[in-house]
């Protein structure tokens, strides 16, 4: 008995420290990523709420209009692989900006990253994507009739509830984000829909996938939804990976061919 009270206390004294730790990583996390992302961001759109830093790439060649794609970031924050692929996207001829919806914070640390996305709430998202497509409103190189919004991991989750609120969003891509089956929400899109999600990704099971392509068809929503073997959650990653393996080159062209169907003039 006594051999089994000191196991148990030990293990409490760990779980106890491991909590600590956690605790302590975080604001050490934050502080140490400080200005991480006022180095990426190249445009601050002003809002009621405060400021919305963004990384802002458009076409190198055309006078326009283009179309607009606004690409939200995983949950890490805005960092260097969201911008590689917003740099890549633009190469297409599209204005893409990806805005810092953590409002400042960055990070590669998970704690930190869960704990960030726990502490940014729906509403405040969707008001500062709405902040972002303002920001465009008199800019004629951009062609707000034309525009999607798209993201990866947080970012597909946070791409799908804001164009369930918002029927301007022409076209919606979902990749390995958090979806829904409810037939009525999704009649609210007001345009075509792109997922991609990995057949492996524990925190996305197959099943809730295949639900949402039901729920697709059945509230009339063109779309097109792709579940790549062999793979798990998270698996495009910055424009130099794309490049470097087939299948999330793969996984980009389905959407540039998405964006090309419905998107160009």
């Amino acid at each position: 008995m006594r051999a089994f009270r000191r196991v148990l206390t030990g293990l409490l004294v760990a779980f106890l420290a491991v909590g600590v730790a956690v605790a302590v990583s975080v604001p050490l996390d934050r502080w140490l990523m400080r200005g991480t992302v006022e180095d990426l961001a190249n445009v601050i759109l002003v809002g009621s709420d405060g400021p919305v830093h963004a990384y802002l790439a458009r076409p190198e060649e055309g006078a326009g209009p283009f179309p607009l794609v606004v690409m939200v970031h995983e949950f890490w924050g805005l960092d260097a692989a969201t911008v590689s692929k917003a740099a890549l996207l633009a190469r297409d001829g599209y204005v893409v900006v990806a805005p810092d919806l953590m409002r400042g914070h960055s990070t590669r640390w998970l704690p930190s990253a869960i704990w960030q996305t726990l502490r940014t709430p729906d509403e405040r998202v969707r008001d500062d994507l709405d902040v972002v497509l303002a920001g465009f409103t008199d800019q004629t190189d951009v062609d707000l009739e034309r525009v999607a919004v798209m993201g990866f991991c947080f970012g597909g989750r946070m791409s799908l509830r804001y164009a369930l609120q918002r029927p301007q969003v022409g076209v919606t891509g979902v990749f390995y984000g958090n979806v829904t089956d409810d037939v009525d929400a999704l009649r609210q899109l007001g345009g075509p829909l792109l997922g991609v999600f990995g057949a492996d990704d524990a925190s996305i099971p197959l099943a809730e996938v295949e639900a949402f392509e039901r729920a697709l068809v059945a509230a009339g929503v063109e779309h097109q939804v792709r579940v790549f073997d062999g793979v798990g959650h998270a698996f495009v990653g910055d424009a130099e990976a794309i490049a470097r393996d087939p299948l999330q080159a793969e996984a980009w062209q389905l959407l540039r061919d998405f964006l090309q169907q419905h998107l160009a003039p």
